[in-house]
């Protein structure tokens, strides 16, 4: 990450697109502004941003497809969607694609400023991971410095967020966990996300790596608590 964090923003509305630029510029942040989707991919590719706030609906493209695409050539770059589609479909939908965080319209201004510092923090410390050792059980193995994650043997393909918290879960094997812990672990901060947010990731966990997801033997639930990975090697 450089010295003066890159932002790219991606919003249709003028006056919100200002906003956004006035508040991250007094943080310190460069801003690098557009419009539009096909604006937003080219931009994500030449200028190589720390982060990327996006809006869903762009004149041009669907939100969830500029993350997509973005996700094609940039695996890690921290995504907050900002936009005014509220519903969980539209959350899931944009989790699922690899977005990190999700804000609804309208928004408290220090509440996503905060969420943008956990999301660099994220992103640096994924940027850092080179020499980590890579995390071992004996059904599941993570690999820091690659990104990658393996169950029983084959690769599974994880977004950021969902391998963030598969290495939180793996390095603390046995240990129960509450959902603070996880999101302060794997989102950077422990206000960047909610425990819906979570709920969310683990489902999508248990369908990368369970053997049976409807009947998970791994990531064990503890209602209202939060949650343990098991090794059935150890028992």
């Amino acid at each position: 990450m450089s010295a003066r964090p890159r932002i790219l923003v991606v919003d249709d509305e003028p006056a919100v697109l200002r906003a956004l630029s006035v508040a991250l510029e007094s943080q310190g942040h460069e801003v690098i502004a557009a419009a539009t989707g096909t604006q937003a991919v080219a931009k994500a590719a030449a200028d190589g941003p720390d982060l990327i706030l996006l809006d869903l609906g762009l004149p041009d493209a669907d939100g969830l497809e500029v993350i997509r695409r973005v996700r094609a050539f940039a695996p890690s770059v921290p995504v907050i969607v900002v936009s005014a589609y509220g519903e969980d479909r539209a959350k899931v939908d944009a989790l699922d694609l690899g977005a990190d965080d999700y804000v609804v319209k309208p928004f408290a201004m220090p509440e996503l400023l905060a969420r943008v510092r956990a999301g660099l923090r994220r992103g640096a410390a994924a940027a850092g991971a080179a020499g980590e050792r890579v995390a071992e059980h004996s059904e599941l193995r993570v690999d820091p410095a690659s990104r990658r994650a393996w169950a029983r043997g084959t690769e599974v393909h994880l977004t950021p967020t969902q391998f963030n918290v598969l290495l939180v879960l793996v390095r603390n094997t046995g240990r129960v966990l509450s959902h603070r812990m996880i999101v302060r672990e794997a989102w950077g901060s422990p206000g960047a996300a909610d425990s819906a947010n979570l709920r969310v990731v683990v489902g999508q966990l248990r369908r990368a790596v369970e053997a049976d997801p409807r009947r998970p033997r791994l990531i064990v639930t503890l209602p209202g608590v939060g949650y343990r990975l098991d090794d059935p090697a150890a028992g």
